[in-house]
């Protein structure tokens, strides 16, 4: 799960290469709104395929596709369980790909609403299609061992909501560089998303809205960590939303943030679930060959951890544990001698401080 098959080797790619901007623009929303079913373990049929690249060509429209697809699963008189998850994963797609299309878009909670309507509606049994859940849920995940996310009460939803868009609306992003308001949008995404306001297809709708969200705000959106890593997607997102004091696992957008940078900025992070897994870092000196690989030399750890300090003065330990391969405990050793040689300083609240790296 998590590496992107095509398994009718369909090449999107070859329309994404296009310089007929309509057909471009076409091949990447039906390669995202394909890609992002693998979120939930669907796939979608060979007659989608087929009917997304009538589409592409001109032949039909986004609204005929739509019906065309409905009308196929609506005409089937004998079903099967594939049929049933195909069914799914075809129609909402072809959704999606109709929703990317539209050239409209409203900064607030009703945008999602209405993308949870236009993609759900009589595509589940038991929840409502755009209405927030009224009732309060958990969910194993395979990143955290079985454990679940804390997600939004249910009766603060709107609320919680409502403040978290209100603060992305009011902030300032002139004064960041494009790494900082990466950043920041991956922790406002990560915020929407952790309230889960719906009984299902959450991490879709998330993932929609964040896509015109970034086209409103002028970027240009990278399809392929969207068609080619979307359970990795949700993978991070669940790593940013979740603490176990106990088993010493905190809140970490490290996941998600290399996600956005290949998205927005053109970086090509390695994306592989396993990384996301809270034991991954049990054996993470195992793995000291892959982490070589970020860095390009096996230099010392000292160097490792000043260099990225002057990279980004906010980083935290953890993240640097989590880049450099080693266990944070290490880390704070390290750290602890390099500021008892005078080589770098912290710089305000223990939280809210920057690292001052000197010489």
């Amino acid at each position: 799960m998590g590496t992107y098959e095509n398994p009718f080797e369909f090449d999107f790619d070859s329309y994404i290469r296009q310089v007929e901007p309509s057909k471009q623009e076409k091949g990447k929303n039906w390669a995202t709104a394909i890609g992002l079913q693998k979120v939930d373990g669907l796939t979608t049929s060979k007659y989608l395929y087929e009917t997304a690249k009538r589409n592409i060509e001109g032949e039909i429209s986004i609204e005929e596709a739509k019906k065309i697809i409905d009308s196929y699963y609506e005409s089937k008189e004998v079903r099967t369980s594939d049929d049933e998850n195909s069914e799914e994963a075809d129609k909402v797609s072809a959704r999606i790909a109709q929703i990317l299309s539209e050239k409209t878009f409203s900064f607030n909670p009703s945008q999602l609403l209405l993308i949870h309507e236009k993609l759900f509606k009589g595509i589940f049994d038991t929840v409502k299609a755009g209405k927030f859940r009224t009732y309060n849920i958990t969910k194993k995940e395979w990143a955290l061992d079985g454990d679940t996310v804390f997600y939004a009460n249910a009766d603060l939803i709107q609320d919680t909501l409502k403040y978290d868009f209100e603060n992305e609306k009011n902030f300032d992003y002139s004064a960041l560089t494009k790494e900082q308001t990466v950043n920041h949008i991956t922790r406002f995404v990560a915020n929407i998303w952790q309230v889960h306001p719906f009984g299902e297809g959450n991490t879709r709708t998330t993932a929609v809205f964040t896509i015109m969200y970034l086209r409103s705000l002028g970027f240009e959106v990278n399809n392929e960590p969207f068609e080619k890593h979307s359970w990795y997607f949700r993978n991070a997102l669940v790593r940013a939303n979740y603490t176990n004091v106990k088993k010493s696992i905190y809140m970490n957008n490290i996941f998600l943030e290399k996600f956005f940078e290949n998205l927005l900025l053109g970086k090509n992070n390695e994306l592989k679930n396993r990384y996301t897994h809270i034991r991954y870092t049990e054996n993470i000196e195992k793995t000291s060959v892959e982490n070589d690989k970020n860095f390009g030399t096996k230099e010392k750890t000292s160097v490792q951890i000043l260099d990225l300090m002057k990279e980004n003065p906010s980083i935290t330990l953890q993240q640097i544990a989590e880049k450099i391969g080693l266990s944070k405990r290490a880390i704070e050793m390290q750290v602890k001698k390099l500021r008892e040689q005078g080589k770098v300083n912290r710089i305000g609240a223990t939280k809210k401080g920057l690292w001052e790296v000197r010489g």
